[in-house]
């Protein structure tokens, strides 16, 4: 009998590849300007015939992959619900994509199965939700709350507020549902009338609109499904202090959020959650003859993404994870007064999940992001006008610092 190991040389521990590798990380977490500007890619229009080895392709690879990428952890970037991710999720994600498991085979992710299992365990309580599973992003935790939501109350409408995100449009197109937009008030919110009879209705209500972080009523309860898309406000759950702002959420049918914006993980990691997790799951549940237990839910292979985020959950905690999501809505609440404070700025409203829309009172607002220097904000169009957007989602956002190049730029304007 055999009892001699050798590994393949592509699954060798390689440390000189792998200190290579962290020293051009540590090299690119220096700050420089937030976004590059002018990009140029230098790779072979074609594929190669031949291979240059793995260092060679890494050097390749980090002007694009480094140098090239948005700074989200710079002092400046105050810009998009994508923050940057923590060390500790670079460490686990590197050990799941080294082991590469499968969650659609038990014996191709045995540990890893279990591990998701127990992390929707953690997150479940905090929606008044009874289990659920990952997914890719808040667009598939739609598509598979309303999903669940034909096969399990046989709705044949959706309805949602016109500042909803548009996956729920593209969730209804794909099912084959009628979709209508319910106008929001003058704060972005959608407040239904429960009188209305929606005996066949799947009701999408938001926490955090994209524009401007607006939270719908959650209380609906006349419909015959209520899915709550929290992709950016879903967290705030998980704080003792601002986890009212989303209540009503128990009493949604299903409730999706987005673990790679306020959770701070990687991109690709989500939760879809359901009120009755054993009769969404078995509606869309498939077998097959290669398969030991049934396939659920739109993937098929999927890879262990509950590893960095049950990592960071550890290695922080709730308490740890509300500090970071509160510091964040003091930041969006102390940047909104010092904007206020600025006579030539104007600002949409108060900001209620730590998104700040604002705009410059006599210029286009992209006239002065063109003339920003060293920080980032984004852009928003809010019925048909383009304000400016910042949003609480970067832990080391210095609001001195964006606030010394927004005056900066609007004085080169100026003159």
């Amino acid at each position: 009998m055999k009892t001699d190991v050798k590994l393949h040389p592509d699954h060798q521990f390689d440390a000189d590849l792998l200190d290579y590798a962290i020293a051009q990380l540590r090299r690119s977490r220096t700050p420089r300007e937030p976004v590059p500007r002018a990009l140029h890619l230098s790779l072979p229009e074609v594929l190669p015939e031949l291979g240059m080895g793995a260092q060679a392709a890494l050097r390749e690879l980090s002007p694009i992959a480094l140098d090239g990428a948005a700074q989200l952890f710079h002092p400046g970037y105050f810009a998009h619900m994508d923050p940057a991710t923590p060390t500790v999720a670079w460490a686990a994600a590197l050990w799941q994509i080294a082991a590469n498991q499968n969650l659609l085979h038990p014996d191709a992710a045995p540990a890893a199965r279990e591990l998701e299992r127990r992390v929707i365990d953690w997150l479940k309580p905090f929606f008044g939700m009874a289990g659920g599973h990952l997914v890719p992003g808040s667009t598939i935790a739609n598509f598979t709350a309303l999903w669940a939501a034909r096969e399990v109350r046989g709705i044949r409408r959706v309805i949602a507020s016109d500042r909803a995100h548009l996956s729920a449009r593209k969730a209804a197109d794909i099912l084959g549902l009628e979709y209508a937009a319910v106008a929001a008030g003058p704060d972005h919110r959608m407040v239904l009338d429960d009188r209305t009879d929606r005996a066949d209705v799947a009701v999408v209500l938001t926490a955090g609109t994209v524009a401007t972080g607006a939270v719908d009523e959650l209380g609906v309860t006349n419909a015959a499904w209520v899915h709550v898309d929290g992709a950016w406000g879903g967290p705030l759950r998980f704080s003792d202090r601002y986890a009212a702002l989303l209540d009503g959420v128990e009493q949604a049918d299903s409730v999706g959020f987005s673990a790679h914006k306020w959770c701070y993980q990687p991109k690709g990691t989500a939760a879809v959650l359901f009120r009755d997790a054993e009769a969404a799951h078995a509606a869309m549940s498939y077998g097959g003859g290669y398969l030991a237990v049934p396939n659920v839910g739109l993937l098929g292979s999927a890879p262990a993404n509950a590893l960095p985020f049950a990592a960071t959950l550890l290695a922080w905690g709730r308490a740890g994870l509300a500090r970071r999501i509160g510091a964040g809505m003091e930041m969006a609440r102390a940047f909104a007064d010092r904007l206020r404070a600025e006579p030539r700025i104007q600002v949409w409203g108060e900001p209620v999940t730590g998104v700040v829309v604002w705009r410059p009172r006599d210029v286009p607002s992209t006239h002065l992001r063109d003339r920003l220097e060293d920080a980032w904000v984004s852009l928003t169009d809010i019925d048909g006008e383009v304000w400016l957007r910042c949003v609480a989602a970067n832990t080391s956002a210095d609001l001195d610092w964006v606030m010394d190049r927004i005056r900066a730029a609007l004085d080169a304007i100026r003159s």
